[in-house]
């Protein structure tokens, strides 16, 4: 009797730890998940160096130094050519101008907008996720939303970018490279994982998530 009494007891005293562990155990951690679903995001939004795209060729006035400083830094960089051309001004009077194109170099870095035909950018880099901060309760079945706040660098940076002749001549591009910024985003659970909820073209006119 006294047996059957003791095994019963521990099969109960088993069972209260198993009940006792199972509910103590804290929820999945998903930031791992929420991570790679805004940095997939941000493959598709590339940091670029106008903030819209822009038309090659172009030319300006050579002694337009604001003007042409970022074409000549590009020009450096061998992204862009660079040809002496005549420029009309009114009817009798001309001036010296400096017309753009692309390099093969620079059709390799150039993003087509394919939108407008001759229109693009000069893309050098995309957003990374550094760290979560928080994420709001979330369900787990397709159709639960979160709330994620987040910091992010500069990742795939290209060299050309790096360049102080580039930077010098884009000052905001030097400053995005040194910094850490923070970003709030919404998330939607599908059946293929989290996904940035927003669509694309309806955030911004730049197509970067609104922060």
């Amino acid at each position: 009797m006294y047996r059957s009494v003791r095994g019963y007891s521990l099969l109960v005293a088993a069972a209260v730890l198993a009940i006792s562990v199972t509910g103590c155990k804290g929820p999945k951690d998903q930031t791992g998940n929420l991570k790679t679903a805004i940095n997939n995001y941000y493959d598709q939004w590339p940091e670029c160096l106008w903030k819209q795209p822009i038309q090659l060729p172009q030319q300006h006035a050579k002694n337009d130094a604001a003007a042409v400083q970022p074409f000549d830094a590009l020009v450096d960089q061998g992204l862009l050519s660079r040809t002496p051309v005549e420029k009309s001004r009114l009817i009798i009077l001309k001036e010296i101008a400096n017309s753009y194109d692309l390099t093969d170099k620079g059709r390799a870095n150039w993003t087509v907008d394919s939108s407008q035909p001759g229109y693009g950018n000069f893309c050098y880099a995309h957003r990374a996720v550094k760290d979560i901060l928080s994420s709001t309760p979330a369900g787990t079945q397709p159709g639960a939303t979160t709330t994620v706040n987040y910091t992010y660098t500069l990742g795939d940076v290209k060299d050309w970018a790096r360049a102080p002749e580039t930077q010098n001549a884009f000052p905001e591009l030097q400053s995005a490279l040194g910094a850490t910024s923070q970003a709030t985003t919404k998330l939607l659970l599908t059946s293929d994982g989290w996904k940035v909820q927003a669509a694309a073209k309806s955030e911004s006119a730049d197509g970067r998530i609104v922060e």
